[in-house]
């Protein structure tokens, strides 16, 4: 059973007369005729009754009509569905971020694809890049933007850099026990600083704790366990200080004081990362394309 031979059917049944119907699907009436003959011959059964041009339904095409025109509506939606989501009407994507990315980097690239592509859903998944890797690879993100380098051993991954920020310490200038650091500070500066650190699986915590280890001391945690928002507050309330990237401490707003690291500055590195084995949805390539554009 073709498509074709259900859509020259259902043009005869709704017309009743041979001509008509294929006048209605653009065809020529013995190419017509010969299709609706195959399809009464694969059915075994005749779909109409052509007493002296007088066309009717036999018990057999009524039992067809309503299957035959659910399968062209069917296919029907089908095209519409796959043109939607090739022209960005409809779909989603699945992004994972570090929670760092997300206060820094997304809100506005996600408000602009948000304004050319209102159909699109976006689902934010944010994470640690180890976690973030894991959810690439079993196929529950699209894309993600993570820290390199990846953590190893990795899935095969795609990867394309977006940018390199630096870090800075931040700290409450209001707390009457907060360094001083002046213009800039060293990772040095942070022996017996009381560090307001960021729960296992952070970047910035792995970082930042290898960077003091390659300085010769272990850093003193005055709180550990928190998110970004978390860490920025605590730090605020005089807690301690924390080391976070340059973009998320500019766009912290009052309350905070920031101190580039000199030499040797710490810098993390950002990449948009996806399945090698696997190509990214129509509208998952249009928001990286945009990230990249960013």
């Amino acid at each position: 059973m073709q498509f074709q031979q259900l859509l020259y059917f259902v043009a005869v049944a709704e017309t009743r007369h041979f001509t008509r119907a294929a006048e209605r699907v653009h065809v020529s009436q013995p190419s017509l005729s010969q299709q609706v003959r195959a399809l009464e011959k694969e059915l075994g059964a005749e779909l109409f009754s052509r007493a002296r041009g007088n066309i009717t339904l036999t018990d057999a095409g009524e039992a067809l009509l309503p299957l035959a025109r659910r399968i062209l509506a069917d296919a029907d939606t089908a095209r519409i569905e796959v043109q939607e989501l090739a022209q960005l009407r409809r779909g989603r994507v699945r992004l994972g971020a570090t929670p760092s990315v997300c206060t820094g980097l997304l809100p506005q690239v996600l408000r602009d694809f948000h304004d050319r592509h209102p159909g699109i859903q976006l689902l934010i998944e944010e994470g640690g890049s180890h976690d973030l890797v894991r959810q690439l690879a079993r196929g529950a993100l699209d894309l993600a933007l993570v820290v390199l380098p990846l953590p190893s051993p990795s899935p095969a991954l795609t990867t394309v850099e977006l940018l390199r920020e630096d870090l800075v310490v931040v700290s409450s200038p209001d707390a009457p026990d907060t360094p001083d650091f002046g213009a800039t500070a060293r990772v040095a500066d942070l022996q017996g600083e009381r560090l307001v650190m960021f729960r296992h699986g952070y970047d910035l915590r792995e970082l930042t704790v290898a960077a003091c280890r390659a300085e010769g001391f272990e850093p003193e945690f005055a709180v550990e366990g928190g998110e970004m928002d978390a860490v920025l507050g605590f730090v605020r309330a005089g807690l301690g200080v924390a080391v976070v990237p340059r973009m998320v401490a500019e766009r912290a707003g009052s309350g905070l004081r920031m101190t580039p690291l000199a030499r040797p500055r710490l810098r993390r590195t950002i990449a948009l990362a996806h399945r090698s084995d696997v190509a990214p949805p129509r509208a998952a390539r249009e928001l990286q394309r945009m990230l990249l554009a960013r």
